[in-house]
């Protein structure tokens, strides 16, 4: 089990808690420059963990994708050059870490590579290596990588498609992404299948199988989808984002939220052809974001602001700022589930684990 204490006394010039937006102020329409809401100080309750992660220490590590994964019962941390995929139980914030990947750098990030994106699917965990340029397919009951195949350029995101029992792999380094058919048995080597050429992206990906569509980004304002069976971009939507980042989905609503690089996140419609239903302006520098669909709040990192922006998602699509909660500089990821926002810290090498305080969103 990891170790883990409440941060205390960090000289964090942002006081720990949240903050809240006016009621009854309008949505933002898109690409306009949104002032500050007004704020008031969070209640006492308001609080976050410190885990440290194995291998962390003070050198950093470089994070990047994370999710929760419902099957595992645990969130999926991606800890870069530790070497681990880690899996961090939301209740006890114990971490139990997968070896096995790199540890060595590209030299390009100042933290090295090894492994920063995981994905869950057909009883199986599947990850990136950065440094190999591999995928890897790992038995999540023994913890051992049991398969690994090779990926044509840099690998970003990881994601696993069930209706096709296929693993896609975004490559943005050669704007595509590469995809791979996952065979039978207990140690299925990745079969390469095909390539989708994605000019000016892919960056993130959401796999939609109730809709049999996969959501990308190019970087400036255009978020694709991509139909899982043709392998064909069908639909090119604006976002509203001057620069386009993290996607998250509520398949039930039909609700694709992208995450702006200049702060903020939009809210797509996908049953009217990804019209903009409304963007908010929050933080700054934001990348990757999460959406928990029970509580109906969607959490967004800035990693230039260091804070973390918690949305409500109204039953009509609308967004409001709930608070803004202080995190570090760097910290643009988040995984949520159980009303906890699981933000990794690349420069302190560790987890920052806070509470949402807020009830669902109406």
């Amino acid at each position: 089990m990891a170790k883990k204490r409440l941060l205390k006394g960090t000289g964090l010039t942002l006081a720990l808690g949240m903050f809240v937006i006016a009621a009854g102020a309008a949505a933002p329409p898109t690409h306009v420059k949104v002032p500050p809401p007004a704020q008031k100080e969070a209640p006492a309750s308001a609080g976050r963990t410190v885990v440290e992660i194995p291998g962390g220490g003070s050198g950093g590590v470089r994070f990047d994708d994370l999710q929760y994964s419902s099957v595992l019962g645990k969130v999926l941390l991606p800890a870069g050059k530790t070497g681990d995929l880690d899996l961090v139980a939301p209740d006890t914030l114990a971490v139990t870490p997968i070896s096995g990947f790199s540890t060595g750098s590209t030299g390009k990030h100042r933290w090295g590579e090894g492994t920063t994106s995981a994905d869950e699917g057909a009883g199986f965990l599947f990850a990136s290596d950065r440094t190999s340029r591999t995928v890897k397919v790992i038995d999540p009951a023994s913890r051992k990588i049991v398969a690994s195949a090779p990926v044509a350029s840099g690998p970003d995101y990881v994601r696993f498609v069930a209706p096709t029992r296929e693993i896609w792999v975004t490559e943005p380094g050669a704007e595509q992404i590469e995809i791979f058919r996952l065979p039978e048995g207990p140690a299925p080597v990745p079969v390469h299948e095909a390539v989708i050429s994605v000019p000016g992206g892919p960056e993130s990906l959401v796999i939609d199988a109730q809709r049999g569509l996969a959501y990308t980004n190019l970087w400036k304002d255009e978020t694709l989808a991509i139909d899982l069976h043709k392998r064909t971009i069908v639909s090119r939507w604006p976002n509203g984002c001057e620069g386009s980042r993290g996607l998250a989905l509520d398949a039930a609503d039909g609700w694709l939220f992208v995450g702006c690089a200049e702060g903020g996140a939009s809210v797509l419609d996908l049953a009217n052809g990804g019209k903009v239903l409304d963007r908010l302006k929050a933080g700054e520098g934001v990348d990757i974001i999460a959406y928990d669909p029970a509580l109906r709040h969607l959490y967004v990192p800035g990693a230039r602001s260091a804070t973390l922006s918690i949305l409500g998602v109204s039953a009509t699509g609308k967004l409001s700022l709930l608070g803004i909660f202080p995190t570090e500089k760097g910290c643009h990821g988040v995984a949520a589930v159980g009303g906890k926002a699981f933000v990794p810290d690349p420069r302190g090498g560790r987890l920052l684990v806070i509470a949402d305080p807020y009830p669902p969103a109406k």
